[in-house]
């Protein structure tokens, strides 16, 4: 007989969070057994996440960042939501075949969209012409959404990510899986709380304030651990990637410009990245940067070039990706690694006053690399609560106007990840209630595929 297994993914936990601020989460491990996690190199969502799904390592299943340069389209493409992205068999599929009544419910993991798991709900804004963005998620079925938003309000997608992060993101996604979990009865169940990678990436890992995003986040574990474990489900607790402290933006592109290999055009005025024509430009993801280099004979120097910047710790070529099992059509020609308390920003102009206008605003998807800066208000604004609500009026009253309240300044950010050289206690966990990892110290993520397969069993 199958048994039903819920996977809670709290994003950023550690050993070192784990305290009395944490007293469900404690009661959880005390009871069971926590492993470290042993993620993907990148360490970052949509790579570990692919990995743990599809029991694969990055070269197989092709998810090397949460974005890349896509050369069919000449594009650089950032939090794409289709499945089909993700190669190899899904443990979805893999527990049909083991058990076809087997039902996954996925709530919030990424490339939920064009997914064959059974139900899934995932983020998903409307975008209007008027150039709105207006909080929405997308559901499979199609009436889930409907019901969800009915029953719980509109998806909080500003408090999932920008500036207004807080708790609010994931107990909708909580009460969300709690309501779909009772009326469809999954066999496996999938579900994401975002809420300390806001704290953890804007504040750092040792801001005294940290304490109380662990406990509000606990809070909202604790009632899914009581809810699943009064269901007969066996829920295990795992994360993705332990977050650093951090001090360094590295922009890796004013590098590859002062060196001749940036191209941009301009808009007026403003500049805009040209990757087609550059001759070699980074795609930065957290504390990881794929470069794409146009001409082989050029190789040499930029590798030269990346391995003379100040915080990098590391460069892969092709044949080094491969040995790491890095290495797929869609990486760079070069992966470069920060160093500890580094990462590296996506900026590729030389003046503010020439970046694009989506710099200063909230768009994870036109900008060309990933932008922790989302998660500030610009301090030099004065006022930022009274321009936020002049600018939401004139949308309200259909006017165009950007909400460019987004700093320029990789100072800011006080917590990074994608590096695997992580001290124990701030490197991920997976906790269960019996050992999954049959006396593993350390478990690679790739194993969850099976642990999941072995539970369902």
């Amino acid at each position: 007989m199958s048994q039903s297994v819920a996977v809670i993914l709290v994003v950023g936990l550690n050993r070192s969070l784990i305290t009395d601020a944490a007293p469900n989460l404690k009661a959880f491990v005390n009871a069971g057994t926590l492993r470290t996690l042993e993620p993907v190199l990148p360490a970052v969502t949509c790579s570990v996440q692919s990995s743990m799904l599809t029991g694969r390592d990055v070269c197989d299943h092709g998810v090397v960042a949460n974005g890349w340069y896509n050369h069919d389209m000449a594009e650089i493409q950032f939090w794409k939501q289709s499945n089909k992205l993700v190669e190899g068999e899904k443990v979805w599929d893999a527990g049909h075949r083991m058990a076809p009544a087997i039902q996954t419910l996925n709530m919030f993991w990424w490339y939920n969209m064009n997914t064959t798991a059974d139900y899934s709900v995932t983020p998903r804004p409307m975008y209007k012409a008027d150039g709105r963005k207006i909080p929405d998620c997308y559901s499979q079925p199609g009436y889930l959404r409907d019901e969800l938003q009915e029953r719980l309000g509109t998806f909080p997608l500003f408090n999932f990510w920008g500036p207004a992060t807080s708790i609010k993101s994931s107990r909708w996604i909580a009460d969300a899986t709690m309501h779909c979990h009772e009326k469809l009865d999954p066999g496996l169940t999938l579900v994401y709380l975002p809420h300390l990678d806001y704290g953890l990436q804007k504040l750092g890992p040792d801001h005294p304030e940290i304490p109380q995003h662990v406990a509000e986040v606990d809070a909202v574990v604790g009632e899914l651990i009581d809810y699943f474990t009064s269901r007969s489900v066996t829920p295990i607790i795992v994360s993705e990637y332990g977050i650093e402290p951090v001090d360094t933006p590295i922009p890796i592109n004013r590098h590859l410009r002062e060196a001749g290999g940036i191209a941009v055009r301009k808009e007026q005025g403003l500049e805009l990245l040209d990757p087609s024509a550059c001759g070699a430009f980074a795609v930065a993801d957290h504390q990881i940067a794929h470069v794409y280099v146009k001409d082989p004979s050029d190789l040499g120097k930029y590798r030269t070039l990346c391995s003379h910047i100040e915080g990098v710790d590391a460069v892969y070529d092709k044949a080094q990706q491969a040995s790491l099992k890095i290495g797929h059509p869609r990486s760079g020609d070069l992966v470069c690694v920060a160093a500890k308390g580094c990462w590296f920003s996506y900026y590729y102009w030389l003046d503010d006053a020439v970046a694009p206008d989506f710099a200063r605003c909230v768009d994870i998807h036109r900008k060309p690399g990933y932008d922790p800066g989302e998660l500030f208000l610009d301090p030099a604004i004065k006022c930022p609560k009274l321009k936020i609500a002049a600018k939401l009026l004139k949308k309200k009253l259909g006017f165009r106007t950007l909400m460019d309240v987004i700093p320029l300044d990789g100072s800011l950010v006080k917590g990074s990840h994608g590096r695997t050289s992580l001290p124990e206690e701030l490197s991920p966990v997976i906790i269960a209630p019996n050992d999954l990892g049959a006396g593993q110290t350390a478990i690679p993520c790739q194993q969850v595929y099976g642990l999941i397969l072995n539970q369902l069993r």
